[in-house]
């Protein structure tokens, strides 16, 4: 089964839809090439300075930096990405909000062997969630073309609904190939992996990901930025980064109070009502 590629001006439905029944679609173009020129140019000193990985799973040859929201303003209109946060928004419908979960350049250097097959949601100490309950949607942002030679995203189409399973491997895959600025959208359910990179390029994605709002998230954005950093951002960045209550209670600060406070120096009894 090959991955759908859809337009930059496709209807979220569709999308969602696509992602439903696949697992996985890609969103051709849908960043222009000013904008993830603007992301590299302000991430390239944290990419330069990350150690490449210390295991075969996170990649021996592959460097992995984070923090994009607090390193890169750019980046940021990617995390909000307003077609990306729709869809996401109606694959998790079954929880009260959701959050930022992670934020990663993922650079592939030459001569990466492949990385094994699994599924995303696994790091949830591989929980059995309910085969139709969703709990998390993925992006990866090519900055760089992908395709089969270069490491290119391995995904398996449809295996969404599969039993849990370490033993698949890339022979079963597709390459999510695409082109610069393009999108790749993901469940936290489809079994894929980083592809073999044989080529003499790096090549390089950022890994966006949204989680529940009642999962803890996988990187901690209350460390990753700076509180004095936090300040300066829009409050509707600020919540999707966690500062809000994850359902009726959970995460609210000292005396029942919205974390939003926290960060802009108010005070006073919070509402238990969404946010």
């Amino acid at each position: 089964m090959a991955i759908i590629h859809v337009e930059p001006d496709a209807d979220a439905e569709l999308i969602l839809d696509v992602l439903r029944r696949d697992g996985a679609v890609v969103i051709d173009r849908l960043a222009d090439h000013a904008t993830i020129d603007g992301v590299l140019a302000e991430m390239e000193p944290y990419i330069d300075a990350t150690p490449t990985g210390s295991d075969d799973f996170s990649g021996r040859r592959t460097r992995r930096t984070g923090a994009l929201v607090a390193r890169s303003a750019t980046g940021r209109q990617l995390v909000q990405h307003p077609l990306v946060l729709d869809v996401t928004g109606r694959l998790l419908d079954r929880a009260m909000s959701y959050q930022l979960h992670l934020t990663q350049i993922i650079a592939i250097g030459p001569d990466e062997p492949a990385q094994p097959i699994h599924r995303d949601q696994w790091a949830f100490d591989f929980f059995p969630f309910p085969t139709d309950h969703h709990v998390q949607c993925n992006t990866i942002w090519a900055l760089t073309d992908f395709d089969e030679q270069n490491g290119a995203t391995r995904i398996i189409p449809g295996s969404q609904d599969w039993p849990d399973d370490q033993g698949h491997t890339h022979d079963e895959t597709v390459a999510a190939e695409m082109s610069k600025g393009s999108c790749l959208l993901y469940t936290g359910k489809v079994y894929h992996g980083g592809g073999a990179n044989d080529s003499d390029a790096t090549r390089i994605g950022l890994n966006i990901t949204y989680v529940v709002g009642w999962l803890r998230q996988e990187e901690n954005q209350y460390l990753s930025v700076p509180l004095d950093v936090a300040a300066t951002l829009d409050d509707d960045l600020l919540r999707l980064m966690g500062y809000r209550i994850g359902a009726y209670a959970l995460g609210y600060i000292d005396d029942v109070r919205d974390p939003l406070e926290a960060v802009r120096g108010r005070s006073g009894a919070m509402s238990f009502g969404s946010s």
